[in-house]
């Protein structure tokens, strides 16, 4: 089930927003233009108004001004996140856990020690697998879980996408856009049903491959004793 959101309260809510602020402005030159072209035009068409209509324009006016700064916020700041994304591992996982709606994301179900990860994601349209990291071990690494996934999934569609710049692949930035113009091929009761049988494979557990360890090995004698009896 989806974690029940928590309540904010209001200064939370401004704290956040000058967070959000602080770090757009750092990662945007354009921000900050931006930023002041939405506040003031808005307010000198508002003035203007007032001149000519009356008072009763300038609460308008304002009210106008912050929604216009509030959009440029909300467009500068998702394409600073996602330039500040790029190119980081473990990325996609993160941009998906902070997406809204119903999506089980489970981070680096397959990895290697380059850092190449493939991310495990259940929602309305189906299973989807994210990759990262170098192109030929990660579509390895994606062969692997479609085969193992295969055995569980039933009928449910299966995506994959690898993260990248590179012909064929899914830029981050349009990571988000894109499983949003999925189909939702599911219903909330078969995704809930998908998730546990999933978690169910993914915390099963394997035998360590080479030889058992010593501490592991069972007495001599033991196998000889077990046949006698």
């Amino acid at each position: 089930m989806a974690k029940p959101q928590e309540k904010v309260s209001f200064g939370q809510r401004l704290k956040q927003i000058g967070m959000v602020f602080k770090f757009t402005a750092k990662q945007d030159r354009w921000f900050a233009p931006l930023a002041a072209a939405a506040v003031l035009i808005p307010l000198a068409l508002t003035v203007v108004a007032v001149l000519l209509w009356g008072w009763i324009w300038l609460p308008l006016g304002i009210l106008f001004a912050l929604l216009c700064l509030l959009v440029v916020l909300n467009l500068r700041s998702n394409r600073a996140m996602m330039n500040a994304a790029e190119g980081q591992p473990g990325a996609a996982a993160q941009i998906m856990e902070s997406m809204r709606g119903d999506w089980r994301v489970t981070p680096a179900v397959s990895s290697t020690t380059q850092m190449d990860m493939v991310h495990l994601v259940i929602g309305r349209p189906g299973v989807i697998l994210l990759a990262e990291g170098n192109p030929q071990r990660v579509r390895g690494l994606l062969g692997q879980e479609k085969r193992r996934l295969a055995k569980v999934i039933g009928s449910a569609p299966l995506y994959d996408y690898v993260i990248g710049q590179e012909e064929g692949e899914l830029p981050i930035r349009k990571l988000r856009m894109t499983l949003m113009r999925l189909p939702r091929n599911l219903t909330g009761k078969d995704v809930n049903s998908l998730d546990k049988r999933l978690k169910a494979l993914t915390a099963r557990p394997q035998m360590p491959k080479g030889a058992i360890p010593k501490n592991m090995r069972p007495p001599r004698g033991a196998f000889r004793q077990s046949r006698g009896r």
